[in-house]
């Protein structure tokens, strides 16, 4: 019988109690189940990760919480020995989307308990830092800034609500762009997508050809930074077109640098302040997830 590790946490964007013991009912069926609660930093991850050596993880939340447990994982070096297992209950559940995990608490337990691995890429920075689905740069990120206080009361709307506050004034930034050491853009951007898995915001196509264990991340540059191009951008964006626009440039590659102008950062919907440097490498295969 497996033996798994049930992380929970209550502050999961969409997280309910009914679904939630409803899932872990079902993995209790099928498999020795040790529950924990933890909070939204990684101390509490790690006493309970330390306490359980043996057990792969399975996540009760949203990409946020996967991003906790992976990049936990990763610190200790166990990203090899684990399988990871993701139960969505958080609001916008992207990378769930995207592997095909049903959004049915339920039915996402069934997947654990079938137990097939699948070998999945991580994006990883300088300082140590993962990214599991995607990292977007510029009015995105505002966009997130401004959606995370509305979330409570408008749930998935939240997103559109953040973008069209951040949209009508962000002027963009001056950033320089590689991907494998070539120039992508050298001029101001509004928005700057480096996905590994496809949708950001609850099902918006960032990268809309990217797949998450191809050894390879999709790089999206908008150079949309004039008010009506910018709406043309936004309502491209929200259907997966806007990699045809002209003034939207894209490329795929292992290793993606940005230097420039201090820029806001969201990585997989954790924000992070402006910085003025910033590096991502692939490492294809680095973890394992029941999907």
């Amino acid at each position: 019988m497996a033996e798994l590790l049930a992380v929970c946490n209550g502050g999961a964007g969409s997280a309910d109690d009914a679904a939630r013991d409803a899932a872990l009912k079902t993995l209790r069926a099928g498999a020795d189940v040790v529950e924990v609660t933890t909070g939204e930093g990684e101390r509490d991850l790690g006493e309970a990760l330390d306490a359980h050596p043996r057990r792969d993880v399975v996540v009760l939340g949203g990409d946020g919480s996967l991003h906790v447990a992976v990049a936990a994982l990763h610190q200790r070096g166990e990203l090899g020995s684990r399988v990871v297992g993701l139960i969505p209950m958080g609001t916008g559940n992207d990378f769930a989307r995207g592997l095909g995990i049903p959004l049915d608490p339920e039915e996402a337990a069934r997947v654990v308990l079938a137990g097939r691995p699948r070998p999945l890429d991580l994006l990883v920075d300088d300082e140590g830092g993962i990214v599991v689905n995607a990292v977007h740069l510029g009015v995105g990120a505002e966009a997130s800034e401004r959606a995370t206080p509305l979330k409570p009361g408008l749930g998935k709307l939240a997103y559109a609500v953040g973008a069209l506050l951040a949209g009508v004034r962000s002027t963009g930034w001056r950033l320089r762009v590689t991907v494998d050491g070539r120039t992508l853009t050298d001029r101001r951007l509004l928005m700057l997508g480096v996905g590994n898995g496809v949708t950001i915001g609850g099902g918006t196509p960032l990268t809309p050809e990217a797949r998450p264990d191809d050894g390879m991340v999709d790089v999206v540059a908008a150079l949309t930074t004039g008010p009506v191009r910018r709406l043309v951008y936004a309502l491209r964006l929200r259907g997966g077109r806007h990699p045809e626009l002209r003034d939207v440039v894209t490329a795929r590659g292992r290793d993606v640098a940005v230097e420039g102008e201090p820029v806001p950062a969201n990585a997989d919907g954790e924000l992070t302040g402006p910085a003025a440097r910033r590096h991502w490498r692939v490492v294809p295969a680095a973890w394992r997830m029941f999907a």
